[in-house]
């Protein structure tokens, strides 16, 4: 039986060891090494076909397809984007206080949602704030995803191998960790992490930010083409003829129709913006801003409000609201004709709301200008509409897209029910009152019921490939636990540093963990060591908290290289950053966040 025993191991390690080197390659995908795993583990007869694929009806398998939701129900709202932006008006001009605001923003959001996607939504805002200040992009990236890495240390929820670890601790019959069991170490490490950037940056310099960070914004184009100035927002008052009118028959007087960029209608707290489409009917309290100025006589008749414009009106609706310049071709039928004339609302769904004629700005009636070839309109409308004119009119050409096109959110107007979800989701999980499965997808639910996420994009942001690399790594830990493979490695850490005690066990852990993160993910590192650290920790006769803990502090800690985590490979292009770059800040960094966890860990949670 030892022989077979010996030989089955040997199959495992030889197996796990393909993976590793492919993973470690990126030949081929992760996804696909781990759909490799699940056919070739059963056929060495080490596991049945049930217990391979057993990780598909595993709960936290469920419960990560639901955060991605969860995840993106706050995209698609906007939450993160004015998080974003919040941070963009209050950081100013100092440097220090935007690096300490950008790394509290993005780990306090990423203890609810995907890392990577906190990263990737942030990259943008740092690039158009460094373009801003001056400040080089180098200095802000590295900042940025360490923060992302230390969102994982925030919550139970805030990375997969919090969880993978938490369900192998479930799986051994053990109580799991609690939702704010790993926060304590996570907000100290987040302390020393933003203390560290401040004195780490002089070792970040670079060039400002480069020409690609200068894309046009909502701002420049409504200054470029005047409409700033033009606009006019009036409130719609009781007893307003207006009221019950299609827009299509709107007059402001003169006889002449408005052009109307759009309709704010604020209702249960949320703010809901309409388009110019000329079905939308006219409503008591309606906000129609205008690109016309209304006479007095005309306003006290309609019962029109007139309001105060806002610095940057414009901007907090670009997220819903598409703005961008098309071009007229060279053989356009629109060549001779005005703008009044082109049908852009009922062809295309866009408005023109300004134009350059010959190159300059028409500062007064650009409606009955005659379009010349190489002139550029103005157009407003929901985004797709204007992805769609770029895509189908051969009469228009769609130039660059302003900044806020990358950071599209289509149900913005129902931020507050994303809020509202999230908020269950944690006091279910906090209190226990339902599994913490069941309490995602009650969030996943309420996204829906609130249109915060539609079927689409629930689907869509769900990311397959890391659902299936859990699936295919989880097996692993049955196999190498059933053929000796759990039990031969912590006899070896047991041999080579069980006589200096529990504490230096703990680091042994910690640095084993760090190792093998970097060649594999992070979420396949904690599959393989979280029964490891469980085994090692029932040797010595102590609670086995304190080293998963090490496992889920490591696992999250990979600071060292630009391929030992996705949120490290996304920054290195924005951050002009080499492979040198992140050992050189990176190892340090990790070197104390091991210092910091073997001494907090086991005053936190007794050996």
């Amino acid at each position: 039986m030892t022989g077979e025993m010996s030989m089955d191991l040997v199959i495992v390690i030889v197996l796990l060891v393909a993976a590793v080197a492919m993973f470690a390659i990126g030949r081929p995908r992760m996804d696909v090494v781990a759909v490799l795993m699940i056919v070739a583990l059963p056929l060495t007869g080490i596991l049945t076909v049930p217990e391979t694929l057993a990780g598909f009806a595993d709960p936290n398998v469920v419960l990560i397809a639901a955060l991605f939701v969860v995840g993106e129900g706050l995209a698609r709202t906007g939450v993160t984007y004015r998080l974003g932006d919040w941070l963009a008006r209050t950081a100013g001009a100092s440097l220090t206080r935007l690096i300490v605001m950008l790394m509290l923003s993005v780990a306090l959001l990423g203890a609810v949602m995907s890392s990577t996607g906190v990263v990737a939504i942030f990259i943008p805002v740092a690039v158009s704030i460094a373009a801003r200040t001056g400040v080089s992009t180098r200095m802000l990236m590295m900042p940025l995803s360490f923060a992302g890495l230390i969102s994982g240390m925030l919550t139970l929820i805030a990375t997969t191998p919090n969880l993978v670890i938490d369900a192998e601790l479930q799986r051994a019959g053990l109580e799991g960790f609690g939702f704010f069991s790993i926060t304590p170490f996570g907000l100290v490490i987040l302390a020393l992490g933003i203390g560290y950037m401040l004195l780490a940056r002089r070792f970040l310099g670079g060039e400002a930010a480069g020409p690609d960070a200068a894309r046009r914004t909502f701002g420049s184009l409504m200054a470029d083409y005047h409409v700033d100035a033009r606009t006019h927002r009036y409130r719609v008052a009781a007893g307003s003829p207006l009221i019950g009118m299609p827009l299509a028959d709107v007059e402001l007087g003169d006889g002449l129709r408005a052009t109307v960029l759009m309709i704010e209608r604020s209702r249960l707290f949320r703010r809901t913006v309409h388009l110019t489409a000329d079905d939308v009917v006219v409503a008591k309290g309606d906000v129609l801003f205008v690109d016309v100025g209304v006479s007095s006589d005309a306003a006290r008749r309609l019962r029109l409000e007139r309001l105060k414009m806002t610095e940057g009106f414009f901007d907090e609706y670009s997220r819903q609201v598409g703005l961008a310049e098309v071009l007229i071709a060279p053989d356009s039928a629109a060549i001779g004709r005005s703008v009044r004339t082109l049908r852009l609302a009922s062809d295309h769904g866009v408005e023109a709301v300004g134009v350059r004629h010959r190159g300059r700005t028409v500062e007064g009636d650009y409606a009955d200008v005659r379009l010349a070839a190489g002139d550029t309109v103005l157009v407003t409308g929901s985004w797709p509409a204007i992805q769609r004119l770029g895509g189908t009119a051969r009469d228009y050409i769609l130039l660059d897209l302003p900044a806020e096109s990358a950071e599209v959110a289509p149900a913005a107007n129902q931020a507050v029910f994303a809020i509202g979800s999230v908020l269950v989701m944690v006091v279910l999980m906090v209190t226990g009152i339902v599994p913490n499965v069941i309490a995602a997808l009650i969030a996943c639910l309420l996204m829906g019921v609130f249109r915060c996420v539609d079927m689409g994009s629930a689907y869509r942001a769900i990311h397959w490939p890391t659902l299936l690399l859990i699936v295919g790594m989880l097996p692993f830990a049955l196999a190498l636990e059933r053929t000796g493979g759990v039990d031969l490695v912590v006899d070896g850490l047991l041999a080579l540093l069980g006589g200096a005690g529990p504490t230096v066990l703990l680091g042994g852990i910690f640095v084993l963990t760090a190792v093998i993160g970097l060649f594999v993910s992070n979420t396949a590192t904690a599959v393989l060591m979280a029964p490891i650290a469980i085994s090692t920790a029932a040797h010595l006769g102590v609670s086995p908290l304190p080293f998963a803990m090490m496992v889920a502090l490591a696992a999250s800690s990979a600071f060292m290289t630009p391929v030992s985590s996705p949120v490290n490979t996304l920054v290195v292009e924005p951050g002009r950053y080499r492979f040198a770059d992140f050992v050189r800040i990176g190892t340090p960094f990790t070197l104390l966040t091991l210092v910091v966890s073997v001494l907090l860990v086991p005053l936190l949670l007794p050996l």
